[in-house]
């Protein structure tokens, strides 16, 4: 009855529209007065649950991400993007992916990545002849390789859902392959649409033309060296990284590059408090969901359950693969990790599965969900700035989401495309 309370209220409140924050917190209450305990445990958990150092870390990258997108750099990187790969057929649906893997090592956000790439390339994209519906899904798909890279704040909050004790340097150096996998898996998707509908290519301008733009966007690029660099050779932290960061943000546009003004910081500043205000509520509030779960040992019957189904981790995986899926359809991505990690995490552990492999499978297939109707975050952004519906978005983008799909099964079951790169640094 417990767990029927705790999960029947947070469906009933999600379908009437009430916040996620607000659907966690209020069926842990339910459950809570229903059982006898004390309501005030509901809060301490929310409270213990933001109250953890490494949540530092997600503010602080989220405003250097904000500065970046504000401080023209998002230009500076199409621009580099556009000599390297236009001259591929499609060209500009290439240099639009290839514009999110540089600049997702920047932000970290496949909404930010939507919104300033897709502010660029959609609408050059139409001029030149591209349908709408194809930059549309070049940008929505390509965003979410933002979330593998660092520094995604998403892994951070796996770290923490998954008890702490994760390496968030293994985390982020984790999903560099998995990530360009992804990339590689969209641009074919993109040659192939592009060549049947017989859209152009690019003029190559010349290597030094190349060079030129590529030292232009040095400034920016360095931050992914410094972030990654840094907190891998344990010369900081992730929290230290994630300041270290917004200062060089700062120190870029406003000296280097001379893009960003007073208002534009201001802007920033909103932009990134909002952000991190919705975030860590949403973590707290999933903290008191999560103890509850613990309480009513709902992940060990999970692995009980499971092993009645199968003893084999390939099905296993499938399962939670789909069960995932699912979920990525109907809620946003940083409530989904805090309260499906404590429940499967368990589950893919008890067959073996590597919890820094699992992670990677995680945020690519909640990613994907992003990309998703009915409450597909990353969709909207996209469908807003090119001026479409979701609907004819929807149409048009199904090879995408087989890429996607396909670079979500070789990531599940070759376990060396996530695990391989951080042992070289053990």
């Amino acid at each position: 009855m417990e767990t029927l309370i705790l999960f029947g209220t947070f469906t009933v409140l999600l379908l009437i529209g009430t916040p996620v924050a607000f659907c966690l917190g209020a069926s842990a209450l339910a459950t809570v007065l229903y059982m006898g305990l004390p309501p005030m445990i509901v809060f301490q958990q929310l409270n213990s649950g933001v109250s953890v150092f490494a949540l530092m870390a997600i503010p602080f990258f989220i405003f250097a991400g904000e500065i970046m997108v504000r401080g023209d750099i998002a230009r500076r990187l199409v621009a580099l993007a556009a000599a390297a790969v236009g001259q591929m057929r499609g060209g500009l649906g290439q240099v639009n992916i290839a514009a999110s893997v540089l600049f997702g090592g920047i932000s970290g956000s496949a909404a930010a990545d939507a919104t300033a790439i897709g502010g660029l390339m959609i609408p050059q994209m139409a001029q030149r002849g591209y349908s709408v519906n194809y930059a549309v899904n070049v940008t929505v798909t390509s965003s979410i390789i933002a979330l593998m890279l660092p520094p995604s704040h998403n892994m951070i909050i796996y770290s923490i859902a998954a008890g702490g004790r994760l390496s968030i340097a293994d985390l982020f150096t984790a999903g560099i392959l998995p990530g360009l996998l992804l990339a590689a898996s969209l641009m074919v998707a993109a040659w192939m649409i592009a060549k049947r509908a017989g859209y152009p290519t690019e003029k190559f301008p010349g290597w030094a033309a190349l060079g030129a733009l590529f030292i232009n966007a040095v400034p920016g690029l360095l931050l992914i060296g410094i972030i990654f660099g840094g907190v891998r050779s344990g010369i900081f932290t992730a929290s230290e990284s994630s300041c270290i960061a917004a200062v060089y943000a700062l120190l870029v546009t406003f000296i280097a590059y001379r893009t960003m003004n007073w208002s534009g910081f201001v802007e920033a500043t909103k932009a990134a408090v909002r952000t991190t205000a919705m975030v860590l509520l949403v973590i707290g509030s999933a903290a008191s969901f999560g103890w509850l779960l613990a309480f009513l040992r709902i992940p060990a019957e999970l692995v009980e359950m499971m092993k009645t189904v199968s003893d084999n981790p390939i099905v296993i995986l499938l399962l939670i693969n789909l069960v995932l899926l699912m979920l990525g359809t109907f809620m946003d991505m940083s409530p989904l990790i805090v309260i499906t990690t404590p429940i499967f995490l368990p589950v893919a552990t008890a067959f073996g599965v590597d919890p820094v492999h699992f992670g990677v499978i995680l945020i690519l297939n909640l990613g994907i969900g992003l990309c998703t109707p009915p409450v597909g975050t990353v969709l909207f952004v996209g469908c807003a700035v090119g001026r479409i519906s979701v609907w004819e978005a929807i149409r048009t983008i199904w090879p995408f989401y087989g890429a996607a799909v396909f670079t979500l099964l070789l990531v599940t079951y070759i376990p060396a495309l996530s695990l391989w790169l951080p042992s070289l640094f053990h």
